[in-house]
């Protein structure tokens, strides 16, 4: 057992001992072990205290010894097992090296309190770091907002680590082409204003020709299916009046394994899931 953990224990029995009027000696038959133990245990003198004693000396005076565990803050980890996710982030990936960027997926950042993992960071020669957050769907807006302020002061340094030469970290999400993730912009739509400034039209210009128009975080779509050249698409927040590829996450899922299937177009497909 660990020092800290026995000084803890050491402190815990004496101290119940004495509150409930028992004398070393009383402990000891009590627990069923020599009145010597007991004492090396409260003046710590004890190299290795086990649980089982440990626990024997509590449990004899009517206490619990518990071992609990603070678990650290892990970020969305589960989402790597997501197909869709997956896809829509090699999609994103393939298109921004094939524009000449330099790509990093799953960068793991934080320390022993919390641990993340940025879904594609992405460098260009002129000193731009793209911080980009792929989402199939939004569930919780402020912790989408407080995950990415977290990686972009987190982006610097791993930057540093893939041997990049950063000169400005820009965050921003990148989410599947939905109806629903439309609809959750709409909602929201003061707040995207607000904290995410940037639209596709600026971001193509970053990713095509690393030029930065104005700082502030992006907001775009991406439909991984689509071959279309210009493949950062506008959200209803840019004023696109006809629907999203998808009407939501079930949809581009059977739409996708439509496709592996059968081997037809995904355009009907998608017609087909949005009649449905």
């Amino acid at each position: 057992m660990e020092t800290e953990s026995a000084r803890a224990i050491a402190i815990a029995v004496r101290d119940l001992r004495r509150a409930i009027g028992w004398t070393q000696a009383d402990l000891a038959s009590r627990a069923g072990v020599s009145q010597s133990l007991v004492s090396a245990v409260e003046r710590r003198r004890l190299g290795e205290l086990s649980f089982g004693t440990a626990s024997r000396l509590l449990e004899a005076m009517g206490g619990r010894l518990t071992v609990g565990v603070n678990r650290p803050f892990i970020a969305e980890r589960g989402r790597q097992r997501d197909a869709a996710h997956a896809r829509c982030s090699a999609s994103v990936a393939r298109r921004l090296v094939a524009a000449g960027w330099s790509i990093a997926s799953e960068v793991e950042v934080g320390g022993d309190r919390s641990r993340g993992w940025i879904d594609l960071l992405a460098y260009h020669r002129s000193g731009i770091v793209l911080v980009i957050e792929i989402k199939t769907e939004i569930h919780d807006l402020g912790a989408l907002e407080r995950t990415l302020g977290w990686y972009e002061r987190e982006a610097w340094a791993a930057a540093r680590r893939q041997g990049w030469r950063p000169r400005i970290v820009v965050g921003g999400v990148i989410l599947l082409a939905t109806d629903v993730n439309d609809a959750v912009l709409r909602e929201n739509a003061a707040t995207f204003r607000l904290g995410f400034p940037v639209r596709f039209r600026e971001l193509g210009a970053v990713v095509s020709e690393g030029r930065l128009e104005r700082r502030g975080r992006f907001v775009a779509m991406v439909d991984p299916e689509s071959r279309r050249a210009a493949w950062i698409r506008p959200t209803a927040l840019d004023g696109r009046s006809g629907p999203a590829p998808y009407r939501d996450y079930a949809s581009y899922l059977a739409a996708r394994q439509g496709r592996r299937t059968t081997g037809s177009g995904r355009s009907g497909l998608g017609r087909a899931c949005r009649r449905a």
